[in-house]
C-alpha cells in the first residue's frame, strides 16, 4: 500500500476544552533548533496590511466585480502551532484568537462532502444536476416578493458537470452567483475574451476560482437541506471538541430558501469576505483528524476512503487533491517536505501541515507564503 495512505494513530487525542503540552525534549525535538524555527516564522510575517478588507482589495482589488459582499475581520499577530503526536510542542502568537482562514474553509468544504458521500447521500460521479436544480432565492429585505430562482446546472455546458469535477476546481463552470461571475474571479488580462471563449470539457483544465467553489457550496447547502455549519458542527467539530468561537459566515445576498425556511449559504473563503473564522487550536484540531485518516480517538467521523480519495492528485494539477488539500507527491509545493504530507491552505497565508511520516501537524499563520517550506525544513530538522 502507498505510504501516503498508511493509517496514522495518535499516542493522544486532546478532549474538549483541554490540550496536553509536551516538552520539546521529551517529544524528540532539538529545543535550539526549534525555538530558531519559531523565530523564523516570526519574522517572515506577511507583508500583507493586518485588516484583511485591505490586504483583500490589494489581492484582488482590480477585478471587476471586485466589492465585498461579506464580513472580514483585523487579523492578529503571527501564530502557530507544533502538533507532535497529538501534544502540542510549541506555540507562538496568539493561538486562541479568531481570525479568517480564507481558503482553508474549502477543505472544511470537502468535508462535509465528505460526509454526504459517506453516508451515501450523493457519489462522486453523480451529476450535480441530478439533485441541485431549480433554487429559489431568499431576500432577507423584501421575505414577501415573489419567488425568484437560479438554475446553477442548466444549459449544455453546465449540465454536464460532476461533484468530483467541483471539488478538483476542474469544472469549468459558468455563470453568476451571489452577483459575481466566473470570468471576473482572477480574469485574464483582457477579460472580453471570457465572455466568448470556448468552454473545457468538465475534468480537463483545473482552475482556482471562487465563484465555483462558491458554487459548490450552494450544491452542498440545497443536497443536505440545512446550512453547512450546521452540518459541519455535528458530524466534524463537536465530535472533535473544537471550540465554540469559531463561525462560518455567507455572504449578505447569499440567502436561499430551503422547504420554506432561509439558509444562508456559505462561502469557500475570503475572497469578497466571509468564509471560516476559526482560532489555531481549532484549525489543529482538524489538522490532526486529517493525520489519522478521519479518525478521532478510534471513532471513525470521516471515512478513510475518502481522505484518500481526496490525496489522490488531480491529473490536470498534480499539486491539488481535493480542495483545499495541496497534496506534496511531485514535492513542488513543499520541497523540504516528504511526498507523503499535504497541506490545508489559505490566503493570509494560513497553512495546516500535515506529515503523516513525522506523525506532525503544523499550524501556521500570517505568514509569507515564501517562507512555509523554510518553515517546515526548520521544524523537520529540529526532529531528532
Amino acid at each position: 500500500m502507498d505510504i501516503l495512505y498508511a493509517q496514522q494513530t495518535n499516542d493522544y487525542f486532546p478532549p474538549r476544552g483541554s490540550w496536553k503540552k509536551q516538552s520539546p525534549v521529551k517529544s524528540g525535538f532539538d529545543t535550539a533548533k526549534l525555538n530558531v524555527a519559531i523565530r523564523f516564522a516570526i519574522k517572515n510575517e506577511s507583508k500583507n496590511p493586518r485588516s484583511m478588507e485591505l490586504s483583500q482589495k490589494m489581492s484582488f482589488g482590480k477585478e471587476p466585480f471586485g466589492e465585498a459582499i461579506g464580513p472580514f475581520a483585523d487579523r492578529g499577530d503571527p501564530t502557530g502551532l507544533i502538533i507532535h503526536k497529538g501534544y502540542i510542542v510549541a506555540e507562538w502568537g496568539e493561538p486562541s484568537r479568531v481570525d479568517m482562514v480564507h481558503s482553508v474553509s474549502k477543505s472544511f468544504l470537502s468535508t462535509v462532502i465528505g460526509v454526504a458521500i459517506d453516508s451515501d447521500k450523493i457519489s462522486l460521479d453523480e451529476n450535480m444536476g441530478t439533485r441541485v436544480w431549480a433554487v429559489q432565492l431568499y431576500d432577507t429585505a423584501n421575505p414577501g416578493a415573489d419567488p425568484v430562482f437560479i438554475y446553477p446546472f442548466n444549459g449544455e455546458h453546465n449540465g454536464k458537470i460532476w461533484w468530483e469535477t467541483m471539488l478538483r476546481q476542474t469544472s469549468d463552470w459558468e455563470g453568476t452567483l451571489w452577483g459575481k461571475p466566473d470570468w471576473a474571479d482572477r480574469p485574464d488580462r483582457d477579460s472580453t475574451k471570457w465572455h466568448n471563449r470556448k468552454r473545457n470539457k468538465p475534468g480537463d483544465i483545473w482552475e482556482y476560482n471562487d465563484v465555483r467553489v462558491n458554487v459548490l457550496a450552494l450544491a452542498a447547502t440545497v443536497m443536505w437541506r440545512k446550512s453547512l455549519p450546521e452540518v459541519l458542527k455535528k458530524y466534524i467539530m463537536d465530535p472533535i471538541g473544537a471550540s465554540t468561537t469559531w463561525k462560518w459566515h455567507g455572504y449578505k445576498n447569499s440567502w436561499i430558501s430551503l422547504d420554506g425556511k432561509p439558509v444562508q449559504v456559505v462561502s469557500g473563503g475570503g475572497h469578497w469576505g466571509g468564509g471560516m473564522f476559526m482560532n489555531a487550536y481549532d484549525m489543529a484540531r482538524f489538522g490532526l483528524l486529517t493525520l489519522n485518516r478521519g479518525n478521532w480517538n478510534g471513532k471513525q467521523l470521516i471515512s478513510k476512503h475518502w481522505i484518500n480519495q481526496s490525496l489522490i492528485p488531480t491529473e490536470a494539477n498534480p499539486s491539488y487533491g481535493f480542495m483545499n488539500y495541496f497534496v506534496n507527491r511531485d514535492k513542488k509545493y513543499l520541497p523540504s517536505a516528504p511526498e507523503t504530507s499535504f497541506a490545508h491552505v489559505g490566503n493570509g497565508t494560513n497553512v495546516i501541515y500535515v506529515d503523516t511520516r513525522h506523525e506532525l501537524v503544523i499550524v501556521m499563520r500570517w505568514i509569507e507564503s515564501s517562507a512555509v517550506d523554510g518553515m517546515v525544513k526548520r521544524v523537520l530538522d529540529a526532529l531528532k
